[in-house]
């Protein structure tokens, strides 16, 4: 029989659906303060949204376009005890249009310490293994930041808010290479990216690259460890089957972002859609397209199987990177969670 942890992702993670009315909207039922939020339209063309409190509400920048951070009035005004509130502002609220937000918990915003490059500011949650740091680059290769997890995260999402360069996303056991949230482009192979350095329980490790460390350049990070019963990154080697590969998670995912080390899109899925079958409901986050329709994936309560032998997230031999986070906990009757291989 399986045993159910007291660690609840809900006071974590949300994912929340509402509906638009092009004025302002007050969004409830999060069930806690965001500190982190993704937004996007599900039945529109329209941009994602990327907002935190470390650099302020409206502060945007954008995961399917590599545009530097702009200031979004209208966008998303406030972070809220229990959500927060959009304006008048088509891609996040227009007038009943379905729409999608994720949002996080971070927490801690002082006495973080160590590293090369201090931090301008942060928002750490140790309970849960995330983090969102906020710092300006000195272009030296080899500098560190510290993260304030406490052990090494596995999956990292590095945006320069100053210039076009692409978002730089280090996936878990890859610190030789990167992939970009807003390209299709394949798994690039690089030492100026992450300094070819693994992050360590305290800090990660950065280049000489514009695109991460750029001297005088402001960054902002968003910081992922494994948390038993809450989230999880991995990687699996597609067999272009439609029984596909399965991977474990320890819970059934609430959310699910994917990517391929080939040229090809991002996919994200969520459990909350509506309709018959929420499992076949994806939209990709490097684009701004309307939510697909497509029997790709099962969303189960350990985890989830991939259902098609599409190249997009199933070509043989192919290696996909994903991370995903929980809606409800799930332990084996050991009480050991998964390993991703």
């Amino acid at each position: 029989m399986a045993n159910f942890i007291s660690f609840q992702p809900s006071a974590h993670f949300n994912t929340k659906l509402y509906t638009g009315n092009y004025s302002t909207n007050a969004i409830t039922g999060v069930g806690f303060q965001p500190d982190f939020t993704v937004l996007k339209q599900r039945d529109g063309a329209d941009a994602w949204y990327n907002v935190d409190s470390v650099r302020g509400a409206t502060e945007t920048i954008y995961w399917d376009v590599d545009t530097a951070e702009e200031t979004v009035a209208s966008g998303l005004t406030s972070f809220d005890a229990d959500g927060f509130t959009v304006g008048a502002n088509n891609a996040v609220n227009q007038n009943t249009a379905d729409q999608l937000a994720y949002s996080w918990k971070m927490g801690t915003t002082s006495g973080l310490t160590g590293g090369t490059i201090t931090p301008t500011a942060y928002s750490i949650n140790t309970t849960a293994g995330q983090s969102a740091i906020a710092f300006t680059g000195n272009g030296t290769s080899g500098a560190t930041v510290p993260h304030g997890l406490g052990v090494a995260p596995q999956y990292l999402m590095l945006k320069d808010l100053d210039g076009t360069n692409a978002w730089n996303i280090q996936v878990p056991y890859k610190p030789t290479g990167y992939l970009s949230l807003d390209t299709t482009d394949a798994f690039s192979l690089s030492t100026n990216r992450w300094n070819d350095t693994a992050p360590t329980s305290t800090v990660f490790s950065l280049g000489d690259s514009a695109a991460t460390n750029g001297s005088g350049n402001k960054y902002i990070i968003y910081c992922f460890a494994p948390k038993k019963g809450y989230s999880f990154s991995g990687w699996y080697e597609g067999n272009s089957d439609n029984d596909g590969p399965f991977q474990y998670c320890g819970f059934r995912p609430s959310m699910i972002l994917l990517k391929a080390s080939t040229g090809t899109d991002w996919y994200c899925w969520n459990s909350q859609a509506l309709g018959y079958n929420p499992d076949n409901r994806y939209m990709y986050s490097n684009l701004t397209n309307s939510e697909g329709v497509s029997p790709i994936i099962d969303i189960l309560s350990n985890g989830f199987k991939i259902r098609s032998s599409s190249s997009e997230f199933n070509g043989a031999g192919v290696n996909n990177y994903w991370i995903a986070f929980a809606e409800f906990p799930f332990v084996s009757s050991n009480s050991k969670a998964g390993v991703a291989r």
